[in-house]
């Protein structure tokens, strides 16, 4: 149910995965709580952009992602993915404080205060698309 999503985060929940989750998914969950970094199922991000999420216009019309550099932009598809920094480094070939960095320019460009921000307007701009995961 959406509420156990929305309470657990309001509670501070780093994460929320969906009880049928993969071994694999629910090991690099932990691993990515454990870095501080958000773990989110694909399909409850998608619940949450619906609610919640930016509401966005089509690209060239004032589209936020229209504000990002190509390179910025493939960060942003590795943090909705739900890659760490140093992930996202191996990657794409980049240094880890290269990705910081352009980390950092993906949330101001984007007025965003976080991560999980930024997955949910990845999911509802459209630059990802959740799987074919049931929806909670």
């Amino acid at each position: 149910m959406d509420e156990y999503v929305y309470q657990s985060l309001r509670a501070g929940a780093i994460g929320f995965l969906l009880k049928d989750a993969p071994e694999a998914q629910l090991i690099a969950a932990i691993h990515a709580a454990a870095a501080g970094i958000p773990a989110l199922a694909p399909a409850v991000v998608a619940r949450m952009a619906d609610a919640f999420g930016p509401k966005v216009g089509p690209r060239g019309t004032g589209w936020p992602l229209d504000r990002l550099t190509s390179r910025e932009t493939d960060v942003l598809r590795e943090i909705a993915a739900g890659q760490s920094n140093a992930q996202i480094a191996h990657r794409l070939y980049l240094s880890e404080s290269t990705v910081k960095t352009h980390v950092a320019r993906v949330l101001a460009k984007l007025d965003l205060v976080s991560r999980t921000q930024a997955v949910v307007v990845a999911y509802e701009s459209g630059l990802v698309a959740p799987s074919n995961e049931p929806k909670p």
